[in-house]
């Protein structure tokens, strides 16, 4: 029996606009969110053009260790030829002329290869103060000790060239003749990568440019003679493996840092993008400043010492003087973690530590 009192229902557009629909949830198999997981759109409370991560830009190959400190080393051992050159007269090795090849043209191609690696560094981070700063250390030290490894590499090669020789082997078309020069080649490269770790005052730093010194030193000797042999010697011939060993040397520099690194910063965002930097120091500092141990230019909001990173007791803590964000919060004290993402400014770094067993 029909309820006579029954009334038509009125539905208004206020009553409409209190309606609240709650969407359920997608199911994992057609593309959405798994059951019983709440879908987020937002927050009115986020602070806009504040973000949570950075996106990481392509790195300019000159930022490349290995790439400015080849290129510093090619370029500084044939300013050294250069120089000494003229005084050179096509002979025998041992003539009375040709004793300015040992006694000016090794120490000099030394020399500017320790100015070269000196400054590589800075030059790439766009630091002209620094630069010249180090670059007038480096030379006075850097001829000081080229002296002393030419005296040492000196006898190394004498020892060498006497082995060959008990063993009949009196020509340079031998390799093992190549050997004796590339061990001698050794040691005088090992005062690029002395200077290489003094003009940062880090132990650790000069320790990673002897070894690869060393590496690149010695094969760079090595080939010195069969360019020689291929090109008739001749000043092309020494410029061409002075070249080469300037050139080996800075890569392999590059290379073991790259290689035995513990802390490091890899720039994902900022006109340094694709650089990475060594935290080698026990505090390293970060600003505006060109003394800074990392320069951050072309960006008004970073203070002249922005912040630094302290590496204490097998860990790295991030001070903040200016606004930084860690891993999108902001912060004042944090002990860092593989994988955080630091912003400064316009800059953003992620923090990388090698974890051994």
């Amino acid at each position: 029996m029909a309820n006579t009192d029954d009334k038509p229902l009125k539905i208004t557009l206020e009553d409409l606009e209190r309606v609240s629909v709650q969407q359920e949830p997608q199911s994992v198999a057609r593309g959405g969110l798994a059951a019983g997981v709440a879908r987020q759109y937002g927050n009115v409370a986020d602070q806009p053009g504040t973000p949570e991560f950075a996106e990481t830009e392509k790195g300019s190959i000159f930022l490349q260790g290995w790439f400015y400190l080849g290129t510093a080393g090619l370029i500084g051992a044939l300013l050294g030829w250069a120089i000494a050159e003229p005084f050179f007269k096509d002979g025998p090795e041992r003539s009375p002329t040709n004793l300015i090849f040992v006694l000016l043209m090794v120490p000099l191609v030394l020399t500017f290869l320790c100015l070269a690696f000196s400054i590589a560094e800075s030059i790439s981070e766009r630091s002209l103060s620094k630069a010249l700063q180090r670059g007038a250390l480096s030379l006075p030290v850097g001829l000081a000790l080229s002296f002393g490894s030419m005296v040492a590499g000196g006898i190394v090669f004498s020892i060498g060239r006497q082995i060959c020789v008990e063993f009949g082997i009196v020509t340079e078309k031998n390799p093992a003749f190549w050997l004796a020069r590339g061990l001698a080649w050794m040691v005088f490269a090992s005062a690029a990568g002395i200077v290489y770790g003094l003009v940062d005052r880090s132990f650790k730093k000069g320790k990673f440019g002897v070894l690869g010194a060393v590496i690149g030193g010695g094969l760079g000797g090595m080939l010195f003679d069969p360019i020689a042999i291929l090109t008739q010697r001749g000043g092309p011939s020494r410029a061409i493996g002075f070249g080469l060993i300037g050139l080996a040397t800075g890569v392999a520099i590059g290379i073991v840092e790259s290689a035995l690194k513990d802390r490091w910063l890899y720039v994902a965002a900022g006109p340094l993008a694709g650089k990475q930097f060594i935290l080698y120091k026990p505090i390293t500092v970060i600003g505006s400043s060109q003394q800074c141990d990392i320069y951050l230019f072309k960006d008004t909001s970073i203070l002249p010492q922005h912040g630094s990173i302290e590496m204490r007791g097998g860990q790295a803590t991030l001070h903040a003087l200016g606004p930084i964000q860690v891993s999108g919060q902001p912060t004042k004290h944090r002990v860092l973690t593989s994988g955080d993402l630091i912003q400064i400014g316009r800059y953003a770094f992620h923090f990388r530590e090698r974890h051994r067993n």
